[in-house]
C-alpha cells in the first residue's frame, strides 16, 4: 500500500487520476485482499463519474471485508443515484453481503430481482444464491436452487456441504459430500470441520485418514479443525501426530493454528508441551495468551496462569474480555477469592470491558465454593443481565456443598423455570436433600423428575490406549470388551476389601 500511496500521489499531481481507467487501477488494488478498504472508499469517492467496473469493485471489496453491510449499502445507492444498472458481476458480491450478515431474508428481494432480470441460471450468481441460502439455514430455499441431478459445479456443491453440516443435518451432508464427482480441499475441510462442529469428533480424524490416502494437501484450517477434534477427544497421541505432520509439511504457523495447537495440549493435560510451544512460537497473538492462561488455570497451574496474565499486561497487547475470563477461572480453582474481585474491577474500572455472563459466572463459583452463598445469590440478582440455568445451577451446585437448603430450593426453581427440559435441576436438588439426610425430599425430587418424564443423561468419559480412543457410558456395556473390563474391575473390587 506504501508503493500504491505514492503512485496515486504521483497520479493526482499529474491530474492522470481524473482518467477513469487510472483511478480505476488504484481502486482495484485498494479494494482487494492485499489492499485497504478504507483507502479504496477514498478513491471511489474522488471518482466523479464511476463506471460499471468502479462499482462492482467497491462492493466486491466491502463484501469481502468486515463491514459488509457496507456493500449492501453502496449497491443501493448504485441503483438510486447512478444511471448505470447492475449487471451479473454486480450480485453475487451482494449476495455474498447477505450471507456474511445472516439476512437471507432481505437477500429473497434481490433473488427475485434476478429472477426478472433472468439471471438466475447464471451459474457465478446462482453459486452464491445457494451460499446465502445455506450459509443463513433457509435449507429449503438452497435446495431449491441445487439440483443434484443436473450440472452443477464444485462451489454450489460445497455450499451445500457447508450449509447442511451447519444446520446439524451431518449425514445428508455427508452423503452430499460421497457423491460429489470431484472434490477440492474446501470440499474436505468443510466435511471435516463439519463432523468436528457436529460433536463427531472420531469421524473427523477418520475422515482426515481417507483425506491421505487421496494425497489431497489439507490446509491450516483442515488442521484446525482436527486439531479441535483431539482436544475434544483427549487424543494426544493423534494430535501429537498432527502437530509433528505440521512441522514436517512447513505449514505457516500463524496465531490460530499456534493457539488450536496449544489448546490441544492443554486440553489433553500436556501443559509442559502446551508452554513450550507457546515460548518458541514467534507469532503470539492474543489468542494465544488466552489459551495458554486458560489452559493453565484448568489444569491445576493457578498461579502460573497469574502470572502469565500480568506478563501480557505488561506487553504491548491489551488482555480482552476472554483473557479475563482465563485469570477467573484461575482464581476460582485456587478459590482466591480477594484476588478475583480485584481482577473483575480491574477489567470494568481499567479496561472498560462489559462484563458477559461468563465472566458473571466464574464470579459465582468463586464465591460459592468459598461459601459465601449470600454475596454469590446477590451478584446475580444485580447483574445487569439476565442469569441463565446455568449461572443458577452453579449457585445450586455450592449450596450443596456447604448444606443451604433454603437457598438450593431458590436456585433450583430458577434453572426448572429456565430450562424446563433438562433433568439437572431436580437431581441437584435431589442431592441437596440426601446431603443433609432428608431422603424422602429427595426421593420427591426423583419422582417429579420421573412424572416430567426427564432423565438424567450418563455420564460418558472417553481414554486414549495405544493411540485409539475409546468411549465409555456410566453403567453401559456396549464395549466390545466389556466383559474382560467388568471382570479385572470386579477382581480389583474382590482385592480393595
Amino acid at each position: 500500500m506504501k508503493d500504491l500511496k505514492k503512485i496515486h500521489a504521483q497520479l493526482i499531481k499529474t491530474g492522470l487520476v481524473n482518467d477513469i481507467i487510472a483511478a480505476s487501477r488504484v481502486l482495484a488494488f485498494s479494494a482487494s485482499p492485499a489492499g485497504d478498504i478504507n483507502y479504496a472508499y477514498l478513491v471511489f469517492t474522488q471518482i466523479e463519474n464511476p463506471n460499471l467496473f468502479a462499482w462492482n469493485t467497491i462492493i466486491r471489496g466491502f463484501s469481502q471485508s468486515s463491514n459488509p453491510q457496507i456493500a449492501i449499502s453502496l449497491f443501493i445507492d448504485m441503483l438510486v443515484d447512478s444511471s448505470l444498472q447492475p449487471e451479473r458481476l454486480t450480485f453475487p458480491s451482494v449476495f455474498k453481503a447477505y450471507a456474511q450478515l445472516g439476512l437471507a431474508c432481505d437477500g429473497r428481494q434481490l433473488h427475485g430481482r434476478v429472477v426478472k432480470m433472468g439471471l438466475d441460471c447464471d451459474p457465478f450468481i446462482r453459486n452464491t444464491i445457494i451460499y446465502m441460502y445455506a450459509n443463513c439455514g433457509l435449507l429449503c430455499e438452497a435446495w431449491r436452487m441445487f439440483d443434484e441431478e443436473i450440472e452443477l459445479d464444485i462451489v454450489a456443491w460445497n455450499s451445500m456441504v457447508i450449509g447442511l453440516a451447519k444446520c446439524g443435518e451431518i449425514d445428508e451432508s455427508r452423503r452430499l459430500f460421497n457423491k460429489m464427482v470431484s472434490r477440492n480441499t474446501v470440499s474436505w475441510n468443510s466435511m471435516i470441520s463439519g463432523y468436528v462442529r457436529n460433536g463427531k469428533f472420531l469421524e473427523a480424524l477418520e475422515l482426515f485418514q481417507e483425506m491421505q490416502v487421496e494425497k489431497i494437501r489439507p490446509s491450516e484450517f483442515t488442521m484446525v479443525s482436527l486439531l479441535n477434534a483431539c482436544a475434544c477427544l483427549g487424543a494426544i497421541t493423534q494430535g501429537k501426530w498432527i502437530h509433528d505432520y505440521i512441522l514436517k509439511q512447513n505449514f505457516e504457523l500463524n496465531g490460530i493454528l499456534v493457539t488450536a495447537i496449544i489448546d490441544m495440549y492443554c486440553k489433553c493435560g500436556d501443559v509442559e508441551t502446551a508452554l513450550q510451544v507457546f515460548r518458541t512460537s514467534p507469532n503470539k497473538g492474543l489468542s494465544c495468551w488466552n489459551a495458554m492462561i486458560l489452559g493453565l488455570a484448568t489444569n491445576g497451574c493457578e498461579q502460573e496462569a497469574i502470572q502469565l496474565f500480568c506478563k501480557l499486561e505488561s506487553l504491548s497487547l491489551e488482555p480482552d474480555y476472554v483473557s479475563f475470563i482465563g485469570v477467573l477461572t484461575a482464581c476460582n480453582h485456587g478459590g482466591m477469592v480477594d484476588k478475583a474481585e480485584d481482577y473483575f474491577s480491574l477489567m470494568t474500572e481499567k479496561y472498560k470491558i462489559k462484563p458477559a455472563i461468563k465472566h458473571y459466572s466464574c464470579m459465582v463459583d468463586v464465591l460459592g465454593n468459598a461459601g459465601l452463598l449470600e454475596e454469590a445469590e446477590q451478584l446475580i440478582k444485580s447483574m445487569p443481565i439476565n442469569p441463565d440455568a446455568i449461572i443458577w445451577g452453579s449457585l445450586l451446585s455450592a449450596c450443596r456443598k456447604h448444606g443451604n437448603v433454603e437457598m438450593a430450593k431458590r436456585a433450583a426453581k430458577h434453572v426448572i423455570e429456565l430450562d424446563p427440559g433438562e433433568s439437572s435441576g431436580y437431581v441437584l436438588m435431589s442431592n441437596v436433600y440426601a446431603a443433609t439426610r432428608k431422603f424422602e425430599e429427595a426421593i420427591k425430587q426423583r419422582a417429579l423428575m420421573k412424572g416430567k418424564q426427564l432423565e438424567k443423561k450418563p455420564g460418558c468419559s472417553l481414554i486414549e490406549v495405544n493411540g485409539e480412543v475409546h468411549e465409555f457410558i456410566s453403567g453401559g456395556r456396549l464395549h466390545p470388551q466389556a466383559k474382560q473390563i467388568y471382570s479385572i474391575l470386579n477382581e480389583l473390587k474382590l482385592m480393595l476389601q
